[in-house]
């Protein structure tokens, strides 16, 4: 079979037949320029109506990459045809194999998203010799297509968190439906006038309807949520409330037990490397010599044996299912906060205590952020993977397009 032959029978540009192809070498690189014509006597559809046209207005060359050949580089040159449209004026032809203004044709523009999905940017460029700033231009406008705008029709329970964004202390805000596991909003910042963004897009009528919010005690959350939808009930996560409990009063007691024993050598270096042995879940703690170490210091210790004691029990507020006993269970915790004279712990239990009902909501709403954990892990992922973002909308779209949700 003749190469010029092999080459039309692969080619699948509509409208279109191959005239030449030839060989050319690019700094050191082998490249496949086909030449195409206009097959004669076709009426053409014009890219503004859709209406057929045979009357061609003006003809520009453009010369289109395309997918590769046997690993060889393929670029196209291409009359594009301006068609005399009767209801349009001078229009671009619509071609199904290539975008208006395009300089990739859409089985190519096809092929770069779907690496995308698997690979950086920069690769994929490297990978099809294309430029950083068209592969991305690419990747955006096929996840814009294949998104679309979030559908908020039906929303009743969501979830809320932040996730770091940019070193400094730059944050950004994950909103979340638990249930179908997709996200649903991304925006920066983490303040009211940032998240107030998603009220609005969510409207009158959506707030409305929302049901139940998980979140962590960020108060620029509740605030807002208690503003646009008050008929919601804030749900506390059980993960963030004892990790403050974790910083507030283990950190807190740790230190101040290691102080107290400065001349007591071998007793402080034992509390003192005990930080993360006590943060840890007691189930976690499966190493024989970690289990011996904790063992001998919360005996030696009555302050750690408290808080460690307490931050247990504390967690077994969240396995109530009715709410009557979770307050009562929540009653005799408190009591035994206040009375260990412990002043980190009974700090933390004034403190705790304006938010009882967020955390007694969750007897009715058993939800936690701990799907949105999971998806901040994934966008450090996500992030990693391309060294970091210049474009919020485009890293947005990304995340999204990793939580699609389940139908």
């Amino acid at each position: 079979m003749a190469q010029t032959e092999c080459i039309a029978r692969l080619g699948g540009w509509e409208g279109y037949e191959l005239e030449s192809s030839m060989e050319e070498r690019r700094g050191g690189t082998l490249w496949c320029v086909i030449r195409l014509k206009p097959v004669a006597g076709l009426a053409r559809r014009c890219g503004g109506c859709g209406q057929l046209s045979r009357a061609i207005h003006d003809t520009e060359l453009r010369r289109v990459r395309d997918l590769p050949l046997f690993e060889v580089p393929v670029e196209l040159v291409v009359p594009r045809l301006r068609l005399a449209c009767e209801r349009c004026g001078p229009k671009l032809e619509r071609l199904g194999w290539l975008e208006p203004y395009a300089r990739v044709t859409s089985r190519l523009a096809a092929s770069v998203a779907r690496l995308c999905k698997l690979m950086s940017i920069a690769h994929v460029a490297q990978f099809y010799g294309l430029a950083w700033t068209t592969v991305k231009l690419i990747d955006h406008r096929h996840l814009e297509r294949e998104l679309g705008p979030v559908d908020l029709a039906d929303v009743r329970i969501i979830a809320m968190d932040e996730f770091a964004i940019q070193k400094g202390h730059r944050y950004a805000t994950v909103v979340v439906e638990p249930l179908r596991k997709r996200v649903l909003w991304v925006g920066r910042g983490r303040g009211r006038a940032d998240v107030r963004a998603f009220s609005e897009l969510l409207g009158p009528q959506g707030c409305a309807h929302l049901q139940a919010v998980a979140m962590d005690m960020n108060t620029a959350y509740e605030l807002e949520v208690r503003l646009h939808c008050p008929q919601a009930q804030i749900v506390f996560d059980l993960f963030h409330v004892v990790a403050k409990y974790g910083r507030e009063v283990i950190d807190r007691v740790r230190v101040d037990e290691a102080n107290r024993l400065r001349e007591d050598r071998p007793a402080r270096r034992l509390v003192k490397g005990s930080r993360w042995l006590l943060l840890r879940n007691r189930e976690n703690v499966t190493a024989q010599h970690d289990q011996v170490r904790l063992k001998e210091l919360l005996a030696a210790n009555r302050a750690l044996f408290t808080v460690y004691v307490l931050k247990d029990d504390l967690k077994a507020l969240w396995d109530y299912r009715h709410i009557g006993y979770a307050e009562r269970f929540w009653r005799q915790w408190y009591r035994r906060a206040m009375r260990s004279g412990i002043a980190p712990l009974k700090t933390f239990a004034q403190r705790l205590k304006p938010y009882l009902p967020g955390i007694l909501a969750h007897c009715r709403w058993p939800l936690g952020t701990n799907i949105v954990e999971g998806i901040n892990n994934t966008i450090k992922v996500i992030k990693r993977m391309a060294y970091g973002y210049r474009d919020d909308a485009y890293f947005f779209l990304r995340i999204r397009a990793a939580f699609p949700g389940i139908r």
